[in-house]
């Protein structure tokens, strides 16, 4: 495991507060934190990268064409 030293600010300091207020160790709150942001991260790149496919008439003309496509093989 590393260890990691870093200096808090005023925010960093009401930060740790509030996520250690329920009892959670400062580590614990970190490594969570850590977590979270990365979620964050992830989630905020997906849903760019969906805004710029609803947007790109290419990719939404290929999506018809598709369902069309499926529309054919229908059984019914």
């Amino acid at each position: 495991m590393t260890v990691v030293n870093f200096r808090t600010d005023e925010r960093s300091e009401r930060a740790l507060a509030e996520l250690t207020a329920d009892g959670a160790t400062v580590s614990d709150a970190i490594r969570q934190a850590l977590v979270d942001a990365v979620r964050l991260r992830r989630r905020e790149q997906m849903r760019r990268e969906s805004l710029a496919a609803v947007s790109d008439p290419a990719d939404l003309a290929e999506c018809r064409q598709v369902l069309t496509e499926m529309d054919e093989l229908r059984a019914w």
